[in-house]
């Protein structure tokens, strides 16, 4: 039986940014686009390297994580990290979107 999968924000602050995009806001569009293939397949994100994975991120106990490009050319990306309480459900954990390469490369020392 295949596992099911959560989709949860890494806190409210990122959760009520969420919230708070227009239904027609591109960027939601497309952060529900990812959100449905986590639930597909937690895994089709590439994965970033652990000694890259930010300091910031694993102050709160991550320790994998993996990026999807939200949009091509715009430089957008999501980073999500995986977990599992049981053997029952995958728990995909978004931890940040960008909207600008540059703020990418410097979270992750670019």
């Amino acid at each position: 039986m295949p596992k099911l999968v959560r989709v949860k924000f890494l806190n409210d602050n990122l959760e009520r940014e969420y919230l708070a995009l227009s239904e027609n806001d591109l960027l939601k569009k497309r952060i529900d686009w990812v959100i449905e293939r986590l639930k597909q397949n937690p895994a089709f994100g590439r994965p970033i390297a652990k000694s890259l994975i930010p300091k910031e991120y694993k102050k709160e106990g991550v320790d994998n994580a993996f990026w999807v490009e939200l949009n091509k050319g715009r430089g957008w990306r999501l980073i999500y990290s995986l977990t599992s309480e049981d053997e029952i459900e995958i728990i995909a954990i978004i931890l940040e979107w960008f909207t600008r390469h540059k703020e990418y490369e410097r979270r992750f020392g670019y």
